[in-house]
């Protein structure tokens, strides 16, 4: 019923221009968004970097350095990245007019990112103790926990973009709140990139 009942309006929707106040809303909307994702990139490059100084300064670096399980990296980057896939997916087919396809993409995206977080975790368990401490240890463990900490809260957002979409929040002309998750959820995948090449390829 509340499928119908959105694409509906959703179809209804696509005759009619968006209305000066959306189009002024939205645009502070964006600019607030983008202004936090900024300020997200600011803290993961301050770590990031401090995290290359101090392998490249030697000091308290661990003989031989880290071994990490690569191949296991690479599977879960594959999760990740093919949810960036699936969220395109999703907001592509919402702006076609298609919610069904919209949810199925979407819940998917949500199904993928729970799964790298469990790969996380298992990467996790895997390690142990033995990079628990020093230097590597707490960089790896702060900046890939403050990722997967953004993954989890990007999970949620989903979820609630979802939900509203299925309450008639969003209409197929008026959308800026799934654009921005879409927007988050590919600058999650962009940080894991980062993340990945300085940990597991380096």
């Amino acid at each position: 019923m509340a499928v119908a009942s959105v694409t509906q309006r959703g179809y209804g929707g696509l005759a009619e221009e968006p209305d000066q106040l959306y189009v002024e809303t939205r645009e502070l909307r964006i600019q607030g968004f983008l202004l936090f994702m900024v300020s997200d990139l600011v803290l993961f490059s301050s770590f990031i970097f401090a995290y290359l100084y101090l392998r490249n300064s030697g000091q308290g670096w661990p003989a031989g350095g880290p071994k990490l399980d690569i191949a296991l990296a690479a599977v879960n980057s594959i999760v990740l990245f093919g949810s960036g896939a699936t969220m395109h997916f999703a907001l592509e087919n919402w702006k076609h007019g298609s919610f069904s396809k919209f949810a199925n993409w979407i819940v998917m995206t949500i199904i993928l990112g729970a799964g790298f977080l469990s790969g996380q975790v298992l990467e996790y368990i895997h390690i142990g103790a033995r990079w628990s401490s020093g230097i590597f240890g707490a960089s790896f463990y702060t900046l890939t926990g403050m990722h997967g900490l953004h993954v989890f809260a990007g999970i949620i957002y989903l979820t609630v973009l979802l939900l509203q979409a299925a309450q008639g929040k969003y209409t197929f002309t008026k959308y800026t709140g799934l654009t921005l998750g879409t927007l988050y959820w590919h600058f999650v995948d962009v940080i894991w990139v980062v993340l990945f090449s300085i940990f597991y390829l380096l």
